[in-house]
């Protein structure tokens, strides 16, 4: 007999009293037994898919869980859903389906939840998009959930020959050091066989990107914001010991299910405020002011990237990771991880303690229970930090009246103000080429527009041609602003995030090549110089947003639902706007 109550489960809809007979025959097909069928249904979700390594180990951990579920007396049920991975889709049309893809991964995880009415859910995800799709889901449906990372890659080693530039072959390897050596080899600074070795070796196994880019952030998050098992994001993907967190992983989540602990019990404003605490001291990606709204939306809290930036704005920078730093996340792991880092934000008072985590224990709890320290070397002790203030800033200004965001982790205060003439382009292809055939001056702005959520439509990431910037060695010479996103594994004073979009009739829109933009990360400021009078006059003659040649299908959807940046780029109305919660029907 289970020793779970099924009378107030969604899953008692598909399993109990004679008229659930027809649903139960299926289950025996199945060859599930009498008690797994009347045992509570957990919802084992994995972004799996042979599209990018991000993805690949996320099946044979999802086995794992489902044997932590089992052996806590539940009955797993594992589904999987997309994922579009941003490594493959960069730099063409398919970037437009990244952004759009978090919430068709919170869509269909939902829809598959409710279909089948399962109780719980187990959420595992590698790339970018899909981990907070798969926390939105938890949030939306408010069911007992435990969301696990894939892990991270590990590093690559660069072949020790001549023919490959000295700093590659000195420094572990990410996928942004391929976008970078793109840069180079187009710089004629780097040979078609130098190319051709890097791209073998850079991403030698299973796992996410291995810098502080988007995926480990969010990984990173996942724990703050205490969704995941303390530690659990750590450990790179090809290590065994991943199992033994995913099997952890499904017992908590029957833990929870048993004291009745609901996702919406875990993600609260104060540990929204925790996981962008960690965001910041981090230097994580920029992504994360679109994320932790659109995590917040889906609990009826108001959280938005002016909220999120204020806490970047006084929490200290103190883990050296790439890309402003030195580290990937194996280093971060090796020394402690987040549960070392939250310690040190605990000490300065910057931590939230008493908020509960998918172990079922507050967050105080959980950092009760570490003993290690700060190794000053990936991590910093907080007294001691790389900079004062948070890796990424938000700005403001009448060039973003709704706000915008730039990562200033490892970029000098010197470096944090610029001014000069902008270079406007009408998508990134455009800017693109533009650098690839070097069309541009140091010193100038470069502004890409029509690339925001609905103008895109898509918010496309910037990477490839950030990157070129970087390996022509313009990246602290220009600067970039866009209504698109900036990859986590972007350097450069890069402004992402402009909002209104284009698209929206934002100033993005009515700004013209030679017209003077200051940004300025010190103040918080990004302005153009020109008067009130002036836009309102170029807003008149504004001739509405450029075409599309997305007409119908998916991309066409999103751009008619999607909402404003600052919000976090949402397409439905939000808990707060719900009637009823789905554990209660």
């Amino acid at each position: 007999m289970t020793k779970f109550d099924k009378a107030k489960l969604p899953s008692r809809h598909v399993t109990e009293g004679p008229e659930r007979a027809p649903h139960r025959s299926y289950y025996y097909a199945m060859g599930m037994t009498e008690t797994e069928i009347h045992q509570p249904l957990v919802g084992v979700a994995t972004c799996w898919n042979e599209a990018a390594p991000c993805n690949i180990a996320l099946n044979r951990q999802a086995q794992a869980v489902k044997g932590g579920v089992k052996e806590a007396h539940g009955s797993p049920r594992e589904f999987t859903t997309i994922t579009v991975t941003d490594g493959i889709a960069m730099g063409h049309e398919g970037m437009r389906s990244s952004l759009a893809s978090r919430e068709a991964i919170a869509d269909t995880v939902e829809l598959t939840m409710r279909g089948h009415c399962y109780d719980a859910l187990v959420g595992l995800a590698g790339c970018d998009k899909s981990l907070p799709g798969m926390m939105m889901a938890m949030v939306r449906l408010n069911v007992p959930s435990v969301f696990i990372y894939g892990g991270s890659i590990l590093p690559g080693k660069a072949p020790q020959v001549e023919e490959i530039p000295a700093d590659f072959r000195s420094r572990d390897l990410t996928v942004q050091d391929m976008f970078e050596a793109v840069g180079r080899h187009q710089n004629n600074e780097m040979s078609d066989k130098a190319l051709d070795m890097l791209e073998r070796v850079a991403c030698p196994s299973a796992g996410a990107c291995g810098g502080q880019f988007t995926a480990n952030t969010m990984a990173c998050v996942s724990e703050a914001i205490g969704l995941a098992l303390m530690n659990s994001s750590g450990m790179p993907a090809p290590y065994e010991s991943r199992d033994q967190y995913a099997e952890a992983s499904g017992r908590a989540v029957m833990h929870l299910l048993e004291r009745n602990i609901r996702a919406r019990d875990v993600v609260t404003l104060k540990s929204l405020q925790n996981a962008a605490r960690v965001v910041a001291c981090t230097g994580g990606s920029t992504n994360a002011g679109l994320h932790l709204p659109a995590i917040a939306h889906e609990a009826g809290i108001d959280f938005f990237l002016e909220d999120v930036c204020d806490i970047f704005r006084d929490t200290p920078y103190f883990v050296d990771l790439k890309p402003g730093g030195a580290y990937v996340a194996k280093d971060l792991y090796d020394a402690g991880g987040i549960p070392v880092v939250m310690k040190e934000l605990r000490k300065a008072g910057l931590i939230h303690e008493d908020c509960i985590t998918a172990s079922g224990r507050s967050i105080g709890e959980e950092l009760d229970l570490i003993e290690r320290e700060a190794d000053g070397k990936v991590i910093y002790p907080i007294e001691t930090p790389i900079t004062k203030t948070g890796g990424v800033v938000g700005l403001k200004g009448n060039l973003a009246p709704t706000g915008a965001i730039v990562k200033v982790a490892g970029i000098a205060p010197e470096h944090q103000v610029f001014t000069g003439p902008a270079r406007v382009f009408e998508c990134e292809e455009d800017a693109f080429e533009a650098v690839k055939a070097r069309a541009y001056k140091e010193g100038e702005v470069i502004v890409i527009r029509n690339e925001g959520p609905a103008g895109g439509p898509g918010m496309r990431e910037m990477l490839s041609t950030t990157a070129a910037l970087s390996g022509q060695g313009m990246g602290k010479k220009v600067a970039l602003i866009t209504d698109g996103r900036f990859s986590g594994a972007t350097r450069g004073f890069c402004v992402g995030h402009v909002g209104p979009e284009a698209a929206h009739g934002g100033p993005i829109a009515l700004i013209a090549t030679g017209d003077m933009i200051t940004i300025d990360a010190i103040k918080g400021e990004l302005s153009v110089d020109l008067s009130d009078e002036e836009l309102a006059k170029r807003k008149d003659a504004w001739g509405g947003p450029r075409e599309t040649i997305y007409t119908s299908g998916a991309l066409w959807k999103y751009a008619q639902l999607v909402g404003e940046t600052y919000k976090g780029a949402v397409t439905h109305p939000g808990a707060a706007f719900e009637r009823h919660v789905y554990m209660d029907l």
